[in-house]
């Protein structure tokens, strides 16, 4: 929580929309899935906004969730700091954001990382957390720890596979969304720029 003063105006009324799409049930779900997910002894923090950003704020327990969704002896996140210091908190964000990402969660379901560190948006804070654990749960890798209900899985590709006959056959049919040529003719058509002529 960095030291800004009382906003007023437009950045009031922005903010207030911001805070507005946080969702506290959704709160108590992330808080639950870290705490199996990461399987330690893990402090359950009190309810409210500020008390679910200051228990993410320093960035361990993010790096340690990214973590337990990889294999042992393939995390992303090599040393996890439990430093005091602002720079080494806010690094630590940043890093489990960037092995987010390359876990597959898409650049636009990710926060800033002054969203969390800063409070700004926590929202965006649970997307990018509902975002990862969909991920997981989709990807049905072994990792995923809790109950899979409380994540949506994401839709799985589903090629298809066609014969060189069956590509050959489609070439020669005229879909209906072209349109149809049957009936059409020019009758009733007047050159351009002439007038309709009405009996």
């Amino acid at each position: 929580m960095a030291n800004r003063g009382p906003t007023y105006g437009l950045s009031r009324e922005v903010q207030e929309k911001i805070e507005q799409k946080y969702d506290a049930e959704l709160e108590s779900r992330l808080v639950n899935w870290i705490i199996v997910q990461c399987g330690e002894q893990i402090e359950h923090p009190p309810p409210g906004r500020q008390h679910f950003q200051t228990w993410l704020m320093d960035g361990t327990l993010l790096c340690k969730l990214i973590n337990s969704l990889h294999p042992k002896g393939n995390e992303p996140i090599a040393k996890i700091s439990e430093s005091k210091m602002a720079f080494k908190q806010m690094e630590q964000i940043s890093q489990f954001l960037k092995a987010a990402e390359i876990y597959g969660v898409r650049t636009t379901d990710i926060f800033q990382t002054v969203d969390l560190w800063e409070g700004k948006d926590m929202a965006a804070v649970q997307r990018t957390l509902m975002a990862l654990g969909s991920l997981a749960v989709t990807k049905d890798d072994g990792c995923y720890k809790g109950d899979p209900s409380w994540f949506h899985r994401k839709a799985q590709q589903n090629r298809r596979g066609f014969s060189e006959e069956q590509l050959r056959q489609g070439q020669n049919v005229i879909g209906l969304q072209m349109g149809s040529n049957k009936g059409a003719s020019q009758s009733g058509m007047t050159g351009y720029g002439m007038p309709r002529q009405i009996i």
